[in-house]
């Protein structure tokens, strides 16, 4: 039995991955805004007030966690706000920077503490962040805040690598959560992956772009 922590732990992606993850055995905590009834149900560790993008509640986490150590810390939270050219909102870039780019780097800073020699960094990216993989334009907030979360999570390998710490940047998937409207792979199916490319996760393997399903991405 592993030690997990999951962020954006009350719906979707993070929801799901706490599902599986309790039923193998797993010791889950998870880290969200605020709980819902379907993670209270789980019977796991629950941190609400997780805020990626602040510096005081991630210190807080870090404080509430003590000396736990981590196996695998899953940096899920993320926002998707739809735009294009003609319509850009300056405040809904940075807002997704915040969320997308930064969160990631501040919770892995604030929590660096919980993670020994082979302890895992799982970054839940987008191939939306893909320049080579571009073929359609739009979504400026959203495909730059995950370029820059990939350049942060290579360059997290590159830095905890002698920590002995593996880590991964990895596409779900177009999966159907309320932020994709429901349409896509069921999240059951993406969770399933993403976790099995975590397992294999290896530090011969640390800074690599994959999709759930095991292939190598573009960057």
């Amino acid at each position: 039995m592993g030690t997990w922590l999951v962020t954006g732990a009350n719906r979707g992606i993070g929801l799901e991955l706490c599902r599986q993850l309790v039923a193998r055995g797993e010791r889950v905590i998870a880290a969200c805004r605020t709980s819902c009834t379907e993670l209270a149900a789980l019977g796991i560790e629950i941190h609400q007030g997780v805020d990626v993008t602040s510096d005081e509640a991630l210190v807080g986490l870090a404080h509430a966690l003590g000396g736990t150590q981590l196996d695998v810390l899953v940096l899920n939270a993320g926002v998707l706000e739809a735009d294009e050219l003609a319509s850009l909102d300056f405040e809904s870039l940075r807002h997704q920077f915040e969320v997308n780019t930064l969160g990631p780097l501040r919770t892995a800073l604030a929590l660096r503490g919980t993670l020994a020699p082979g302890s895992k960094v799982a970054i839940v990216t987008s191939l939306m962040g893909s320049l080579g993989d571009n073929e359609s334009g739009g979504y400026y907030g959203y495909r730059m805040s995950k370029a820059a979360v990939n350049v942060v999570g290579v360059n997290l390998a590159h830095d905890l690598r002698e920590l002995g710490v593996a880590v991964v940047l990895l596409h779900p998937g177009m999966v159907a959560t309320r932020m994709t409207g429901h349409r896509g792979i069921a999240v059951e199916e993406s969770a399933r992956g993403l976790l099995a490319r975590i397992d294999e996760l290896t530090l011969d393997k640390s800074g690599t772009f994959r999709h759930q399903d095991g292939r190598e991405l573009p960057w």
